[in-house]
């Protein structure tokens, strides 16, 4: 069930969100009804196309899935605002190693592939050849300080002489690449018997509302109760986007209309969670720069707000990142961890580019874990991060 919650009659622009938010928010948690009592909910049916515009399409139609097979069956873009009806896939379902390794393709292209070609009839691993892996390195994104410590290990087992025949190189730079990426690997999943909030940001275009969906999607059929937070009240058909996924997965979704404050809208959410006892809520969030110190501030004011119901909400924070951007995507990290503190990071559209090497310089520069990684459209596409699979994939041989 798709639902508005606490509709407002007039909504707060952009330009007027301030600290008067916070201070609603604590005036109505002292205010909060008895123990038990759960304020009215506004069925979309009950209002109006013309004076409700994030009213959600009829439930019928959209195809009813149950929670063994949302996760098969939902198919949406990573990152566009299509909310038409999953279409099932007539192919023969693929493993999951197979599509890691054909999401990774062309990051395997520009990365071991590339070593291949730099090795071809090398005999001997000299000076030239580990200035020209140095180089392929940073050209794949890897960052300068990966780099480095990729390269360090190298040199050390050449210097060794542990590492004298250039065609096993690979299988040193996979140990050097494991061990980078290993002490991210940290799995999380909601709790039952206590209502969690899980906290989705980062910039427009990455993939925040895709990605909340296809998470709820995932731990819906693990037999977790969720609620979602359209706290995305800034771009247009945002609300309506989500209100789409919570349709697919029978999840009800907390929002209010465009331009509303994103604090009250979240709140409103942990108080109908809460009330439910829901073991997680999934709030969704505006995108914004990380240079948008404005912005960001509204962020640490969503934190505020939660921790008024709850002293350890949000209990995660969780970045979004779209791979395609590359080095920049380490920027955005390090900032937004800097503002509000991060828990976690999910790398989207890593079929899409070449640049799949930022994962690696992520895992580096920053001690945060990498949650998810998402490779293409179906929600069986975003899958907890696993070192081992990843860099298998990546330098899994090339089909002729």
């Amino acid at each position: 069930m798709v639902f508005n919650w606490f509709k407002r009659n007039k909504s707060p622009s952009p330009e007027e969100l301030s600290e008067a938010s916070e201070t609603a928010a604590t005036h109505r948690e002292s205010e909060a009804p008895a123990e038990g009592h759960i304020p009215e909910v506004l069925e979309p049916e009950t209002k109006s196309a013309e004076t409700d515009k994030v009213a959600a399409s009829p439930s019928d139609q959209l195809p009813e899935l149950l929670p063994e097979d949302a996760a098969e069956k939902i198919s949406q873009s990573s990152g566009g605002d299509d909310l038409s009806p999953p279409v099932a896939d007539s192919a023969p379902p693929k493993s999951m190693f197979a599509r890691l390794r054909e999401g990774l393709s062309r990051s395997r292209e520009q990365f071991t592939e590339g070593v291949g070609r730099l090795v071809l009839g090398k005999k001997v691993i000299d000076d030239e050849l580990l200035e020209d892996l140095e180089a392929l390195l940073l050209q794949a994104d890897l960052g300068s300080a990966a780099t480095l410590e990729i390269m360090s290990a190298v040199t050390e087992k050449v210097r060794r002489k542990e590492l004298t025949d250039p065609a096993v190189l690979k299988k040193a730079l996979r140990s050097a690449l494991l061990d980078i990426l290993q002490p991210r690997a940290e799995t999380w999943a909601p709790e039952k018997g206590r209502t969690q909030v899980l906290m989705m940001v980062g910039i427009n275009g990455a993939g925040k509302t895709t990605t909340t969906g296809k998470l709820a999607a995932r731990w819906k059929a693990e037999g977790f109760s969720l609620v979602l937070a359209a706290g995305d009240t800034f771009r247009a058909a945002a609300v309506e986007q989500l209100q789409g996924w919570g349709q697919r997965v029978q999840v009800p979704v907390v929002a209010q209309g465009t331009g509303a404050d994103s604090a009250s809208v979240i709140f409103d959410a942990f108080t109908a969670a809460r009330a439910r006892d829901t073991d997680l809520l999934i709030a969704d969030t505006a995108g914004r720069l990380h240079t948008q110190n404005h912005l960001m501030e509204e962020l640490k004011k969503v934190k505020r707000v939660l921790g008024k119901q709850d002293p350890d909400a949000p209990h995660q924070v969780w970045l979004v990142l779209d791979a395609g951007t590359g080095q920049n995507a380490l920027n955005q990290a390090q900032q937004f961890h800097e503002a509000i503190g991060l828990t976690g990071i999910c790398i989207t559209k890593l079929d899409g580019t070449a640049k799949g090497g930022v994962v690696a310089a992520i895992a580096k520069a920053l001690p945060i874990p990498i949650r998810y990684i998402g490779m293409g459209e179906q929600v069986a596409d975003l899958r907890p991060f696993d070192p081992e699979s990843f860099v298998d994939a990546l330098f899994a041989e090339s089909k002729s």
